[in-house]
């Protein structure tokens, strides 16, 4: 997996974001810090300080710009287009081995006023048609996100039908914290099996991994705790994957990183699925 970057990226012109452009200019590295022989300790901590903001601000801004181009894109997306995609992405989930082998997932409920890739196909297959086995169901066990507040922090909760979303403030579909009987649903921070695989959304990726969310870092702060959830319970780590459109795929290098950012496993698009880590190709994505 490629390592995310620590420091600022070029300046992009607004048309060459797009995967189809030619290859974009190779990020600049930082100055090298002052050696100590020329500074004191104090001056020099507060240099590589003052550096780093600089750094992490010019991450920032661009992926500002990123956000902004691919919003642009979205919104100027011919609807049969989208239907289309959105179909051939859930087709592709629905058919890979390692959708049908996974027990326990955690996915999006696509927003279509956030131009989401749809998951609702996805969705009613893992709670109304079961695979099976003999006479047997296999049923899949399915959390869904509830966003608690506006500090990054949302839960996975279980729900086993269609009818267990309501609309939250922002009309967008979550699970109430109770069932219909009045009991705590299940956080799958608190489960006592793993889940093998989280479909996650995004607003721009790369071929190398990189995720860029809407700014909020609500997934990036789920998925790192259960992460190490993950790591001390002893359990293989869940397999990231990423929905896409065309358009939301860019070139090598137009999406900056930090240290806080995830990178997924594999990117489905509608031209099919793209192994990124070695965790996807050891699953035969």
């Amino acid at each position: 997996m490629t390592q995310p970057l620590l420091f600022p990226l070029p300046k992009l012109a607004a048309n060459s974001l797009s995967i189809n452009n030619p290859l974009l200019p190779t990020p600049q590295r930082p100055l090298p810090f002052p050696s100590l022989a020329s500074r004191s300790t104090v001056t020099m901590s507060t240099d590589k300080n003052d550096n780093v903001q600089d750094q992490l601000d010019a991450i920032f801004k661009q992926k500002k710009v990123v956000r902004s181009q691919v919003r642009k894109s979205l919104k100027a997306m011919d609807p049969s287009l989208r239907s289309h995609e959105d179909i051939a992405v859930q087709d592709l989930v629905l058919g890979a081995p390692w959708f049908k082998s996974c027990q326990r997932l955690c996915a999006y409920i696509s927003c279509k006023a956030l131009r989401e890739v749809d998951t609702s196909k996805l969705l009613s297959e893992i709670l109304e048609n079961p695979a099976k086995e003999g006479h047997m169901e296999l049923r899949k066990k399915l959390y869904v996100p509830r966003v608690e507040d506006k500090n990054s922090h949302m839960r996975m909760l279980n729900i086993s039908r269609i009818d267990d979303l309501i609309a939250n403030s922002m009309d967008i579909l979550e699970p109430a914290s109770v069932d219909s009987d009045g009991n705590e649903r299940e956080d799958v921070m608190q489960a006592n099996d793993p889940v093998d695989l989280f479909i996650l959304p995004g607003l721009a990726f790369d071929r190398t991994g990189r995720r860029l969310g809407r700014g909020g870092g609500y997934y990036d702060t789920f998925i790192r705790n259960y992460q190490e959830l993950a790591k001390t319970k002893n359990w293989k780590q869940p397999l990231l994957v990423a929905l896409s459109y065309s358009s939301q795929i860019m070139n090598e290098g137009v999406i900056p990183m930090t240290e806080n950012d995830i990178p997924v496993d594999a990117l489905v698009s509608p031209s099919g699925v793209i192994p990124i880590s070695s965790a996807a190709l050891d699953r035969r994505i």
